[in-house]
């Protein structure tokens, strides 16, 4: 059985992911196959650029429908960049957009005030223990690529922050729904050490 399935939508470069996958001697694969999807012991949602053009490509591959299928079924998903973004009610990009409903909340822009996008590398700050945090030293440093930020109304979703400007939630737990707002792939022996711990999870986040 795959172990990680990425979700190939028409999003983003997913060889990356698969990549780090494969430096923590996790399978993984890249795929557009609903069986593989429905197979697969754990998903990985990434998702770059533009929330409300990442929703209609996943709408119009049908796989929205299939996530909150799995989730539902107790399957791990991991959320990545934009990815996580898209486990919420609604994003303000580009006007309200709905977003998979998975965790209630709304996705905000960074004030004027700030220079967005935020890019580079930026602390994140372990709230409350997680096993994604399994072997991370808090204050450990990821890289960051985005303007918008998640918002969660349950306060008990956030396990890890983020200073820029404002404290915002950077990585996001529930159940078996997991997201984070940096960039794993990207961000050296910190970011596979996460995603070796999503691959090993059990059936929580």
């Amino acid at each position: 059985m795959v172990q990680v399935a990425i979700i190939d939508y028409g999003v983003g470069n997913l060889r990356s992911v698969e990549k780090a996958f494969a430096a923590t001697d996790c399978k993984a694969i890249i795929s557009s196959d609903e069986k593989d999807l429905r197979a697969a012991e754990r998903l990985v949602l990434p998702g770059v650029g533009a929330f409300g053009a990442c929703v209609r490509a996943l709408s119009e591959c049908g796989f929205d429908q299939l996530v909150r299928e799995r989730v539902e079924e107790g399957t791990p998903l991991l959320g990545v960049c934009v990815g996580m973004q898209l486990l919420f009610e609604e994003s303000d990009e580009f006007g309200a957009t709905p977003g998979l409903g998975l965790l209630p909340g709304k996705v905000r822009r960074f004030g004027d005030e700030l220079v967005v996008p935020h890019v580079g590398w930026n602390r994140i700050d372990q709230v409350c223990e997680n096993p994604m945090f399994d072997g991370v030293a808090n204050g450990s440093f990821f890289y960051f690529v985005h303007s918008y930020y998640c918002e969660p109304v349950e306060k008990s979703v956030v396990a890890g922050e983020t200073e820029y400007g404002i404290r915002y939630a950077s990585v996001v737990a529930k159940a078996n729904i997991c997201g984070v707002q940096f960039h794993p792939e990207k961000s050296q022996e910190s970011g596979l050490r996460l995603l070796r711990n999503f691959a090993r999870l059990n059936s929580r986040c």
